[in-house]
């Protein structure tokens, strides 16, 4: 995904690249990263980056995402969407729960296909809502969790499939 910082017309090429557990592989403008990421209660993060303690929170908006980290506050703006060849894939196939916490509402049914920035679950955690959105299209495989449960960090909330790529009109023709 390509971002601009509103304050400014800066370009940020951002692509994450796996993640495991609290590790977080990313490349940046081309520029290989990697974080350790923990989430706190209150739907922040706390990201260790080169030996540095930072907190992070961010929301998206519209069409905005804003990020706090430490003292500054940035607005940024999605100007080109991942590439195609990752269009049809997810960066990844679990939505878990970022926080210990209760499920207030699921949005989402088993087989229904989801965009980019669908509203997926509700959370709550020491009385705030945290909604969890779509990273991209997909479709919901299966959903672990109900209205009411209480989950711990890290629970799968739901499971996701990609979307099939369209098929050309030439793959679909047959010659006679």
């Amino acid at each position: 995904m390509k971002v601009k910082r509103f304050s400014d017309s800066h370009e940020f090429e951002v692509e994450l690249v796996s993640r495991e557990g609290a590790k977080l592989h990313a490349r940046i403008d081309g520029r290989e990263v990697e974080a350790r990421v923990e989430p706190l209660f209150d739907g922040s993060t706390i990201v260790t980056l080169h030996g540095r303690r930072i907190r992070v929170a961010a929301r998206r908006r519209r069409e905005s995402i804003l990020v706090a980290a430490g003292p500054a506050a940035f607005e940024f703006r999605a100007i080109e969407e991942r590439t195609a060849r990752a269009a049809y894939g997810l960066v990844t196939p679990e939505v878990t729960a970022p926080m210990p916490g209760k499920v207030l509402k699921v949005m989402v049914h088993a087989g229904e296909r989801v965009e980019a920035g669908r509203p997926l679950v509700v959370m709550e955690a020491m009385k705030m809502e945290t909604t969890l959105y779509a990273e991209g299209a997909a479709i919901v495989k299966r959903i672990a969790v109900a209205p009411g449960d209480a989950v711990d960090h890290g629970a799968v909330l739901i499971e996701l499939s990609p979307v099939s790529p369209p098929s050309s009109p030439a793959s679909d023709r047959q010659d006679s």
